[in-house]
């Protein structure tokens, strides 16, 4: 004989409500606890670098190049003037055709990291194609003197955990970003200063642009960065957020 039991929903609804929202907000505090320190990923879990460590006022801004020449002297000048190193990405067709730019970069003393060799989404693509990509974009580099660059920014960012597993195995770390004003859609100076003033926070990565199409971000940076340095943020390349949040990591659990 069969049995058939019938729940009455909505008895239980409100209950079950409750207990999902529980679930939710418990999960979300854990990942926030579990993300202060979180610099990379486990063993088991790679995962890109979004932000630093919350409780130091460092901030890292980076700069993509994809194309064009115009505007990344004009960046480097105010950076210069304002005494402040970044990491900038570069795309290794970009880096093959300007060494020269390349050179004036690094001069400054700012960080070289690379978004693969031609600007086009990983995820797109199949995991082959982006191991030739990786592979090309690396000759490149290492031609121009750059053989160690462990810093990768995939094309618009784009990742899934197949790109991620291919970059951890190859030991680049996996660079993301969580302050972006769109500066390449040139929405004026104004509003990009505002959006980053607003918006960048301890530990944070903020992302800009260098290429061509770029317009308004040297004007911006001109009063961006005293702002930042006056709320308290210490600019440092991606490498030494890195390190400082391991430093940090390790004070806390010693």
């Amino acid at each position: 004989m069969t049995h058939f039991f019938v729940i009455k929903l909505k008895k239980f609804r409100p209950m079950f409500l409750i207990f999902i929202l529980s679930l939710c907000t418990a999960l979300f505090l854990w990942i926030e606890g579990e993300s202060d320190f979180s610099v990379f990923s486990t063993k088991d879990n790679p995962a890109a670098l979004s932000k630093g460590n919350p409780n130091d006022s460092s901030v890292a801004l980076t700069f993509n190049i994809s194309w064009g020449t115009e505007m990344v002297k004009p960046t480097l000048e105010v950076l210069k003037a304002n005494d402040v190193k970044t990491t900038f990405f570069l795309i290794g067709e970009w880096a093959e055709h300007h060494p020269d730019l390349v050179e004036a970069i690094e001069a400054d003393g700012h960080e070289i990291g690379m978004m693969g060799y031609r600007y086009k989404s990983y995820i797109k693509q199949d995991i082959g194609q982006v191991r030739k990509d990786l592979a090309k974009a690396q000759d490149v580099f290492s031609a121009l003197g750059f053989e160690d660059i462990r810093l990768l920014r995939t094309p618009s960012g784009h990742l899934n955990s197949e790109v991620m597993d291919l970059a951890e195995q190859q030991g680049y770390n996996v660079i993301q970003w969580n302050v972006n004003p769109h500066d390449w859609e040139n929405p004026g100076t104004q509003t990009i200063i505002d959006h980053v003033v607003k918006n960048t926070n301890n530990g944070d990565i903020v992302l800009l642009n260098a290429s061509d199409s770029v317009k308004q971000t040297p004007e911006a940076l001109k009063t961006i960065l005293p702002k930042l340095k006056d709320k308290g943020k210490r600019f440092v390349t991606v490498s030494e957020l890195i390190s400082r949040a391991n430093a940090k990591n390790n004070e806390v659990h010693d």
